[in-house]
């Protein structure tokens, strides 16, 4: 799923392989997936955008937009996007297929969900896509202790760990992938109450906020995940799926996993000890 380094790394690709070129043709649809989720008819989209050149790409939290002309084109967590030289190349089945001035393609698929939308700028007002502009991203300087002092809100100290950091949008594109590290590398337990951390913890909390993401960022993103090319990313994950069961690579302890908040949380028993 799309987090804030592979939604950096992608928008980073798109830059150096797809910025200038025209959009020749565009399909959406062609593949229905119930959800699949479109912004107004998919088959206007042709219309829409074709013609139009590609500028800028952005990662915006859990999700990538590009923008073309006053057009923007977002793919939301758990939309695949993939980038191929030649149209054969590409799957045969997809829910969005735009085809550019020079043959390559730009393909999107969906799995279990994802939004695939296209619009003009302005015209789109779902409130996470606008959440996810407005707030600064732990990998810019805007993101400082200052900032992330006003997350911690009146009644914050009874939420755990997990649901301050990948809950409620206060860190979009921060979601349940890459906080399992980042709390490893801060030895706070996911379950643990916010109310429960010294001054100190939460300081290491931000501190690697900002250093976890940027190193996955900086490798290519997860190696859960891939990015443009279905390349894996080089970060290794600590605690994932990979890794469950598997000793840690600091203490030698088991990793464990349980269900936790519509998700599955993993941690070191003893790195991460739960206290409260």
């Amino acid at each position: 799923m799309l987090e804030i380094p592979e939604s950096t790394v992608i928008a980073r690709q798109l830059g150096e392989t797809v910025r200038g070129k025209t959009i020749r043709r565009v399909v959406a649809n062609a593949s229905p997936h119930k959800f699949a989720f479109y912004h107004d008819n998919p088959a206007d989209y042709d219309l829409l955008l074709k013609g139009q050149t590609v500028g800028d790409s952005f990662g915006i939290g859990a999700m990538v937009e590009i923008t073309a002309g006053d057009r923007r084109i977002v793919f939301g967590d758990g939309a695949n996007l993939r980038y191929y030289n030649e149209q054969n190349k590409a799957p045969s089945k997809h829910q969005l297929l735009i085809v550019l001035n020079d043959g390559s393609v730009l393909v999107c698929t969906v799995q279990m969900y994802g939004s695939v939308l296209a619009f003009i700028d302005g015209e789109y007002d779902n409130k996470y896509y606008l959440v996810a502009k407005e707030k600064p991203l732990p990998l810019t300087e805007v993101f400082s202790r200052a900032y992330f002092d006003t997350l911690h809100t009146e009644g914050s100290d009874k939420l755990s760990a997990k649901a301050f950091l990948a809950t409620e949008q206060r860190i979009p594109g921060l979601g349940n992938g890459v906080l399992q590290d980042i709390l490893f590398h801060a030895g706070i337990h996911p379950k643990r109450k916010m109310g429960t951390l010294s001054e100190k913890e939460f300081d290491g909390m931000f501190r690697v906020v900002k250093e976890t993401l940027a190193e996955m960022t900086s490798l290519g993103g997860r190696d859960t995940e891939k990015d443009l090319f279905g390349n894996m990313g080089g970060y290794r994950t600590i605690l994932s799926k990979n890794t469950v069961g598997k000793p840690c690579p600091v203490c030698g302890a088991e990793i464990q996993k349980a269900a936790y908040l519509g998700g599955s949380v993993y941690w070191c028993p003893e790195c991460q000890p739960f206290n409260g």
